[in-house]
C-alpha cells in the first residue's frame, strides 16, 4: 500500500516545484556568477590593482576560486541537516545567505579606499557565497526528484539545473546591458553596483515563491520510517555524513568523476572566456558578454530536452554525448575564437554550452539516484561540491596561469579535453540509475542483509560445511 504522502503530486503541484526550484536556483546562481563576471571585468582594476592585467586578473580569480572552497563545507552542514530537519528549510536559508552577502558585495568600499580591507571584506563575502551555494544544489533538485514520478525524473529535475544558465543569463545580461549604457569610466566608478545590488530584490521574490512549496513526500516518509525504528530498536542513527563515508564513498567518488569534466568545461566557456576574448584577444569585452547571454539562452532551453531524453535512453548515454563531444570541442572552441568574428565566438560557445547541456540536464537525477534518501542530500551535495573544488574553483585559474606562461590557447585546450575525458571513463564504468525508486533504499536494504546475515547463529556454519565438503 502505498502511503499518502508518497503519492505523486498532480502535475499542477509538480509544476509549482519545479518553478520554485527554478526560481530560487536562477537567483542563487545570478549571485554567485556576477562575481565570476565582476572579477573578470572590474574586480581586478577596484581590489587587485596590478601594472599586468593578467595578474590582476588572476588574484581576482583566486577570490572567486575562495568561493568554491567553501562549498563542500555548506555542502556538508547543509547535507546534514537537510538528511535530518528537511530540504526545504535549508533552502530557504540558503537563499538568505546568498543574497545578503551579494547585496553587501554592492555597498563595499574599493582598494582605492581602504586598501588591503577591501579584498579582505570582498573574500569573507565570497566565502558567505560559496557556503550558501554549497547546500542550494543538492536541496533544490532532491525537491524536485523526490516529488516527481520515476520515469520523467530526468526532464523535472533538470529544470533547477536550468537555474546555472538562467542565472549566468541574467547576470551576464545585467552587466551587458549596463556596459552598453555607460561608458567605461562610469561603469568602473559605480554602475558595477547595481547587479549587486538588484540582488535583496531577487531574493525578496524567491523567499516568496521558495516558502509556499512542500517539503519532499520521500524525506517526510523516511522521517517517519526512522523514527519509528529508532523507537522499535533504541539504535540512534549514524550521522549522514558518517553513514555516506561508510556505506556510499563509491558513489561520491561517481559523482565526482560525472560532475568534473561538465564543471571544468562550464567555467571555461564562460569566465575564462571573458579574460581570453577581452585582454588576450584584445576585443571589446561587450563581444564576450553577448556571446555568453547567446549561448545561455540556448543553454537554457536545452537542458530540460536533455534531461528529457535521459527518461527515454538513460542516464548514462545522454552524459557521454556531451562528455566525448567535449573531449573533441576543446581544442575547436579556442580556434573559433581566435578569428575574432563575433558571429564565430557567438556559435563556439553556443555549441560548447549545448554539449555541456548534454552533461548538466541528466545530472540532477543522476546522481539523486545514487543515494539513498536519509543521506541523500549529503551524499549528493558532497559529490557535488567536492568536484567543483578540483573543477570549477581551479579551472579559470588554471587557464589563466596556462595562458599567462605559454601565451596560448593550446595547454587549456588539452586540460579541458583530459577533464572530459575523466567524466567518460567515470559514466562509462557507472551503473545506469533511470527508473529507480527513490523510496526504496538499495544500499541500506542490502547493508541490513549484510548484518543480517552475520548475525546469524555459528552453528548453521558447520552444517553448510559438512554438506558441501568433499
Amino acid at each position: 500500500m502505498v502511503s499518502p504522502a508518497m503519492a505523486t503530486p498532480a502535475p499542477s503541484g509538480i509544476r509549482r516545484i519545479v518553478a520554485a526550484s527554478l526560481i530560487g536556483t536562477t537567483i542563487e546562481w545570478y549571485d554567485f556568477f556576477l562575481y565570476g563576471s565582476a572579477a573578470a571585468l572590474v574586480f581586478n582594476k577596484l581590489f587587485f590593482p596590478s601594472s599586468d592585467p593578467l595578474v590582476g586578473t588572476l588574484l581576482a580569480f583566486l577570490t572567486y576560486a575562495v568561493g568554491f572552497a567553501a562549498r563542500p563545507l555548506g555542502g556538508i552542514v547543509f547535507g546534514h541537516y537537510g538528511d535530518k530537519i528537511g530540504r526545504k528549510k535549508l533552502l530557504v536559508l540558503s537563499l538568505v545567505l546568498m543574497g545578503g552577502a551579494t547585496f553587501a558585495m554592492g555597498l563595499l568600499p574599493t582598494h582605492a579606499s581602504i586598501g588591503v580591507g577591501a579584498p579582505i571584506l570582498l573574500t569573507l563575502l565570497r566565502l558567505i557565497q560559496g557556503f550558501a551555494l554549497g547546500g542550494e544544489w543538492g536541496g533544490a533538485v532532491l525537491l524536485v526528484s523526490e516529488h516527481g514520478s520515476d520515469q520523467r525524473r530526468g526532464f523535472w529535475a533538470s529544470w533547477p539545473q536550468a537555474g546555472a544558465p538562467g542565472g549566468n543569463l541574467l547576470a551576464t545580461g545585467v552587466l551587458a546591458l549596463l556596459a552598453a549604457v555607460q561608458s567605461d569610466e562610469a561603469f568602473l566608478a559605480w554602475g558595477w553596483r547595481i547587479p549587486f545590488l538588484l540582488s535583496g530584490l531577487l531574493v525578496v521574490i524567491g523567499l516568496w515563491i521558495r516558502i509556499s512549496v512542500t517539503e519532499s513526500p520521500v524525506f517526510l516518509e523516511a522521517q517517519r520510517k526512522a523514527a519509528a525504528g529508532a523507537t522499535e530498536t533504541g539504535i540512534k542513527e549514524q550521522p549522514p555524513v558518517v553513514e555516506v563515508f561508510r556505506t556510499g564513498w563509491r558513489q561520491v567518488l561517481t559523482a565526482i568523476g560525472t560532475r568534473l569534466g561538465e564543471n571544468v568545461s562550464y567555467y571555461i566557456l564562460t569566465a575564462f572566456l571573458l579574460v581570453y576574448v577581452s585582454v588576450h584577444l584584445e576585443l571589446p569585452k561587450s563581444d564576450a558578454l553577448n556571446a555568453v547571454l547567446i549561448g545561455s539562452a540556448v543553454h537554457f532551453v536545452t537542458i530540460p530536452l536533455w534531461g528529457a531524453l535521459s527518461d527515454r535512453i538513460g542516464r548514462r548515454p545522454v552524459t557521454l554525448i556531451g562528455a566525448v563531444g567535449m573531449v573533441g570541442w576543446a581544442f575547436a572552441f579556442f580556434a573559433l575564437l581566435d578569428t575574432k568574428s563575433f558571429p564565430v565566438i557567438a556559435l563556439a560557445v553556443t555549441v560548447g554550452l549545448l554539449l555541456h547541456g548534454a552533461m548538466y540536464g541528466p545530472q540532477a537525477a543522476f546522481i539523486s539516484e545514487m543515494f539513498d534518501t536519509r543521506v541523500r542530500y549529503s551524499g549528493a551535495s558532497m559529490g557535488s561540491q567536492l568536484a567543483s573544488i578540483i573543477g570549477g574553483a581551479l579551472a579559470p585559474i588554471v587557464a589563466v596561469e596556462l595562458l599567462k606562461v605559454y601565451g596560448s590557447s593550446t595547454p587549456v585546450s588539452c586540460y579541458l579535453a583530459f577533464t572530459a575525458a575523466v567524466t567518460v571513463l567515470t559514466v562509462w564504468a557507472a551503473r545506469e540509475t533511470r527508473g529507480r525508486d527513490l523510496a526504496r533504499d538499495a544500499q541500506t536494504a542490502g547493508l541490513r542483509e549484510a548484518r543480517s546475515t552475520a548475525a546469524e547463529p555459528p552453528l548453521t556454519a558447520p552444517a553448510v560445511s559438512r554438506r558441501t565438503g568433499p
